[in-house]
């Protein structure tokens, strides 16, 4: 009997610790650290409500709220991609030369930018990597939350980082000076607390690519999906250091040429669980 006891325990925790091709975990692990120190942790498949209520301060008319299913569990970077991964990725040199601390966001990359440092990283054979859909991202940042960011429906800066600015929004900058963080410029990634799944920098700090062209949620039909309205476009999200808190909401939403680069804006990748 104890054989056979201990012969299922073998058998459970094959399934639970299955490594998958690519290199890739099991999806079952809720954390995991890749070969250059990306931290990511699992989301699993579910659904939420996408958009913001009429009733939202701030609310703009893209935000129509509605159903949205997350068919599939995927990781998702715990931080936005810093200037130091970037390095370990895309080397030293012309194209991989980003100025900044080691622990800060990359910024002025374009969404063409964000592909080749993906297409490098896929080469070394260490798991799938892209970016998030736009979907996907608003998932994790509300974070089984309905409010207008993870943590209601009110903000100051304590809780995430923008009106750091001091050329048009600079209503931060002496809070952040407490707290030795530098003017004109993001805050390096984990200075403020994470949401309830983990997830920091969501809010504010820089705008993050999306993988989606811009679209609108109006007209909206199972099946098939949501009208373009901007072609050539790519979806950015979270709002940024640059300016305003009502940015920072979970639902706002903008846009830009994927040739743009701004010191605004970054990205974070998804890992796929196979």
């Amino acid at each position: 009997m104890d054989f056979i006891k201990k012969f299922f325990i073998f058998l459970f925790t094959c399934c639970l610790f299955t490594i998958h091709p690519h290199g890739s975990v099991s999806a079952l692990e809720n954390k995991m650290t890749n070969h250059i120190g990306m931290e990511f942790i699992l989301i699993h498949s579910g659904d939420f409500m996408m958009g913001s209520p009429k009733t939202e301060a701030f609310r703009d008319t893209d935000e129509l709220q509605h159903k949205v299913f997350i068919k599939k569990s995927f990781y998702l970077q715990a931080t936005e991609v810093t200037v130091k991964q970037w390095r370990a990725v895309m080397g030293k040199k012309l194209f991989g030369r980003k100025k900044g601390e080691q622990n800060s966001p990359v910024t002025r990359v374009s969404f063409y930018d964000c592909q080749k440092f993906i297409k490098k990283l896929n080469k070394q054979n260490k798991g799938i990597y892209r970016l998030p859909s736009e979907a996907e991202w608003e998932y994790a940042c509300r974070a089984g939350t309905t409010t207008a960011y993870f943590w209601g429906n009110d903000i100051d800066c304590a809780k995430a980082m923008y009106s750091n600015n001091k050329k048009s929004a600079s209503e931060c900058i002496l809070f952040y000076g407490s707290m030795r963080l530098k003017p004109n410029r993001p805050a390096p990634v984990k200075s403020f607390d994470p949401n309830p799944w983990g997830f920091y920098d969501m809010h504010g700090n820089v705008w993050e690519w999306c993988q989606d062209e811009y679209r609108s949620y109006k007209n909206l039909s199972p099946g098939k999906g949501y009208d373009t309205i901007k072609r050539e476009t790519r979806v950015r999200r979270g709002g940024s250091w640059y300016k305003f808190s009502r940015s920072l909401r979970s639902a706002n939403r903008t846009y830009a040429h994927p040739g743009a680069k701004f010191q605004t804006t970054g990205f974070r990748l998804v890992l796929e669980t196979d």
